[in-house]
């Protein structure tokens, strides 16, 4: 792109290869009536010209060298090609008729007209060594025709944008990834912009893209027309953080978090960690690992509580080869498991019995299992000995209180108590009915004993 000559055609052969050449001298322009003429040359077969106006204001109105005019709302009819925005008006003319023109309008006094012939843009080279979320910054600036642009508000008349095209290398994780937009290049002081409207473009970078071969294309864009320049492929690297947990033992009462880089591409002792933790109940917690050390980073998150914490961190630091960068590290995860309590076993007697972890396929162990455990055997002998002593009771009450009224019964009539008893025989069937419950007892402890012995 060039700046349109601000000289007579008189001047210099140096003006003699612009395809325009402003008229008048510093006088003759500052009258209204004769501003904003330009001569264009008779080899000229296509042109597009910029006027910068003021805000608002109606587009110019072309004089042609006849004094034929062209308006905006006619440009199509005179195979014009006109875009017109608040602030500028952008014309292509193909084989425009030589001889002097003049723009009539509200055109900005230090803006005159302009001639867009080659935009190209010229922007840093990128680092040999980028990385995945790498946060980046890049200046660029505009040239016409080989020449700085010195129109501030040419910068509302042009985009200008950087993406990275996969090379679809299978040996890398951008296979058959899409093209990606990384970056926009402004001059309107925001962002990593350093001072508005001074040329120069800066491009703020967040490379959120998978690593892997990239094409890097810069692009210029206009109303009109566009152009692309492509720089050498580039090589985008895994994040190269590293990052561990170590869940509490119990003991400590804190998660340790560890933070590591890749250290052929990163210098360990450069590293600053600026970090946030979210907790299962949703609070926050921010912290900064600031010290100088080749050791890995910890950093103690409290373990108050069970669920899943989120991690998320900004990395600071130089690469091997120098370069400082800053990067955007991907949210880090861990769930802490709750602890699960089996309530222990215990039998009818109360006592408690082998967890269920304890007693597995092994023969021995299912045998101690059984053996902690009261046999019903063992339970059918304590209730018979219970029914027998009852009936005991019972019978021998019973007894009692019959010997006692018969005894009366003998006494009120003057007979011998002896001969009735000796008649009864309670004594002799007292001792058959003892005898039985022995033999009984006898019996479920012999098949007890023999339960117990091996096959």
């Amino acid at each position: 792109m060039g700046n349109a000559q601000s000289a007579e055609p008189s001047q210099s052969s140096s003006n003699k290869s612009s395809p325009i050449s402003a008229l008048g001298d510093n006088y003759q322009n500052s009258i209204e009536l004769l501003r904003n003429r330009f001569r264009v040359d008779h080899h000229v077969n296509e042109i597009t010209l910029v006027f910068f106006r003021e805000y608002g204001s109606t587009p110019v109105v072309l004089v042609k060298p006849d004094g034929s005019k062209i308006f905006q709302s006619q440009a199509e009819d005179q195979n014009v090609e006109w875009h017109d925005t608040a602030t500028y008006d952008m014309i292509k003319l193909s084989n425009p008729v030589p001889g002097p023109w003049q723009a009539v309008g509200q055109v900005l006094p230090d803006s005159r007209v302009m001639i867009l012939s080659e935009v190209k843009l010229h922007a840093e080279p990128l680092p040999e060594l980028l990385f995945s979320g790498e946060i980046l910054k890049l200046t660029a600036r505009l040239t016409n025709g080989d020449e700085p642009i010195k129109y501030k508000e040419f910068r509302d008349a042009v985009d200008l944008t950087i993406e990275l095209l996969s090379t679809n290398n299978p040996n890398y994780d951008n296979f058959g990834a899409d093209d990606q937009l990384i970056a926009t290049f402004q001059d309107n002081g925001m962002g990593m912009d350093e001072t508005p409207m001074d040329g120069v473009f800066t491009g703020q970078f967040n490379l959120m893209i998978p690593a892997g071969e990239w094409q890097p294309v810069f692009r210029v864009v206009t109303p009109m027309y566009s152009r692309e320049q492509t720089h050498p492929l580039i090589v985008l690297h895994r994040n190269p953080v590293k990052l561990e947990m170590e869940l509490d033992d119990g003991q400590r009462g804190y998660h340790n978090l560890l933070v590591d880089v890749e250290r052929e591409l990163v210098d360990i002792n450069s590293l600053l960690v600026d970090g946030r933790v979210r907790y299962p109940n949703g609070d926050i917690q921010n912290f900064s690992l600031t010290e100088t050390t080749s050791d890995t980073r910890r950093y103690k998150i409290v373990a108050f509580e069970d669920g899943l914490f989120r991690v998320k961190l900004t990395v600071y630091g130089t690469t091997v080869d120098g370069r400082d960068f800053i990067l955007d590290v991907p949210e880090y995860n861990f769930e802490v498991e709750p602890e699960i309590v089996e309530p222990p076993i215990v039998g009818v007697d109360g006592e408690p019995l082998l967890q269920p972890a304890a007693i597995d396929s092994n023969p021995l162990s299912m045998q101690q299992a059984v053996e902690h455990s009261p046999p019903a055997q063992e339970e059918n002998v304590l209730l018979t000995v219970l029914l027998v002593n009852g009936a005991i009771l019972l019978f021998g009450g019973g007894a009692l209180v019959f010997v006692v009224m018969k005894r009366r019964q003998v006494n009120a009539s003057g007979k011998s108590a002896e001969g009735w008893l000796t008649k009864f025989n309670f004594e002799e069937k007292l001792a058959a009915t003892k005898q039985k419950i022995a033999a009984a007892l006898n019996k479920k402890t012999k098949e007890k004993g023999d339960d117990k012995k091996p096959d």
